[in-house]
């Protein structure tokens, strides 16, 4: 059998890996600098690769969760939880109180005040004591009490009239009379006492008891009231 001819260029080839050779051989330098190029790039390798690792993030807090809380007491939950928290507000601390004004008020009547006003403001607030009149034994520096009534010129224990030996009843003079002592006539309120006195001043005093029907307000039945009480 005849052999196929290399070719020239495998041929170069083949003397040229010959020729280096010898620099491969175990022990030599250039194994050993290939030895240290490799072990170079597996640490650079490790190391990038250990850096690329994905970091973990912390998760986002859990969104709120709606409707009522789970440490909410029961009974907010009942449908009357709206009036037992007003209830409970208003046993607690009042924002208003409610008083009742009467007496020798100019407006008696119901009066609501802010919480922690006294007395002085009630009557104030019912127009003020009457003309002549007294509060009597009123503390007006006292705080209000929330439903209280409040008798103004009210006379108390200690101020009460000794018992009258004459058992008979003041009769008084419509000349002289105040319009306080006017106003102790059945049916005789502010009003009525001042158009007594007016009348009394535009003419010149009364003469006869019968004048009083003259007076604006008085009629027959008011006048057989008061006519046995007052003289001239």
């Amino acid at each position: 059998m005849r052999s196929t001819p290399v070719p020239p260029s495998f041929e170069a080839l083949r003397t040229a890996v010959a020729a280096q050779a010898p620099m491969l051989a175990p022990g030599r330098p250039g194994l050993r600098l290939l030895l240290l190029i490799a072990l170079i790039a597996v640490v650079i390798g490790g190391v990038y690769a250990w850096r690329s690792q994905p970091e973990p993030e912390p998760l986002p807090p859990p969104p709120p969760v709606s409707g009522p809380s789970l440490l909410t007491p029961a009974s907010t939950l009942s449908p009357q939880s709206g009036s037992a928290q007003s209830g409970s507000s208003r046993s607690g601390t009042l924002i208003e109180v409610t008083v009742h004004v009467t007496g020798k008020v100019r407006r008696p009547g119901v009066i609501t005040l802010p919480a922690g006003s006294r007395i002085a403001d009630a009557v104030q607030a019912a127009g003020g004591v009457r003309k002549g009149a007294a509060t009597g034994p009123l503390n007006l520096a006292r705080k209000l009490v929330d439903g209280e009534q409040i008798i103004v010129g009210a006379a108390g224990p200690a101020a009460a009239a000794p018992p009258m030996a004459d058992p008979a009843p003041v009769v008084l003079d419509l000349n002289t009379a105040t319009p306080e002592q006017l106003e102790q006539l059945p049916g005789v309120g502010e009003v009525l006492a001042r158009r007594i006195v007016e009348y009394r001043d535009g003419h010149g005093g009364f003469r006869t008891v019968e004048q009083l029907r003259e007076v604006s307000g008085i009629g027959d039945r008011k006048y057989a009231e008061i006519r046995e009480k007052v003289h001239v």
